[in-house]
């Protein structure tokens, strides 16, 4: 059978094709349902690809943008995607008034391609005549001088919150229990967490109450009312 033969357009670029698309399938413009147009613009890439055309790689860039952009909107935060859609329907409303305004200059040309004129010498005025708050000057002198303070190690201020902050040994707090219960051998479970000043110290004190526990140096029991820690009598030998 003879392979069927069909003509296609030929677009400037990516977003002719896209206002192609856009106005042959009436598409809008300002929410641009992206699932439809990616099927619709790889269709007619591909098309163009079987019929031995010179496919440009800004079409090929185009195409994956498109389909990062369907990818992304897939996700369940789509935060990027909405930005990246308003980019493309930003760049197609540019590009297409850009089109109408070169039709109408052509329109008017009457048959010229181009418009010619001697070059004016214009007269250079270099003062500078926008009158700013106080507010802004002050802004943009701290943003100036941030610039360059970026570049300096960090202040010895900026690490005390990290050095201050004392960190307990499970070890100690293995000590502080088993002296505890040597003096009374059962205490509330959760007095051992009573006094406690830090986060450091809560973990210390439960990987501490977990290693004697391991070792059978106390035992854990539930009575189902309260949970109470006890120090394990040695055997007689």
């Amino acid at each position: 059978m003879e392979k069927i033969q069909y003509k296609l357009e030929v677009f400037e670029g990516p977003m002719d094709l896209l206002l192609h698309l856009i106005s042959k399938h009436k598409l809008n413009i300002y929410d641009i349902p992206i699932f439809e147009l990616v099927e619709q613009y790889t269709a007619y890439v591909r098309q163009m690809q079987e019929a031995d055309m010179d496919v440009a790689s800004e079409f090929i860039e185009m195409a994956a943008r498109l389909i990062y952009i369907k990818t992304v909107s897939l996700l369940p935060v789509y935060e990027e995607a909405k930005q990246l859609k308003e980019e493309l329907t930003g760049e197609l409303l540019e590009y297409r008034d850009c089109k109408l305004m070169a039709q109408k200059l052509a329109q008017q040309a009457n048959g010229f391609d181009y418009y010619w004129r001697a070059p004016m010498d214009l007269p250079v005025d270099h003062s500078y005549r926008r009158i700013h708050e106080s507010g802004e000057l002050l802004d943009s002198y701290i943003n100036a001088v941030g610039r360059g303070k970026r570049k300096l190690p960090p202040p010895i201020e900026a690490f005390q919150v990290i050095v201050s902050k004392k960190i307990v040994s499970v070890s100690s707090r293995i000590v502080s229990i088993y002296r505890r219960l040597l003096k009374k051998s059962r205490a509330r479970f959760s007095e051992f967490f009573e006094g406690a000043t830090s986060r450091s110290q809560l973990v210390a004190t439960f990987l501490a109450m977990l290693e004697l526990i391991k070792a059978n140096r106390v035992e854990l029991s539930d009575d189902n009312e309260t949970v109470t820690l006890n120090r394990r009598k040695r055997e007689k030998e």
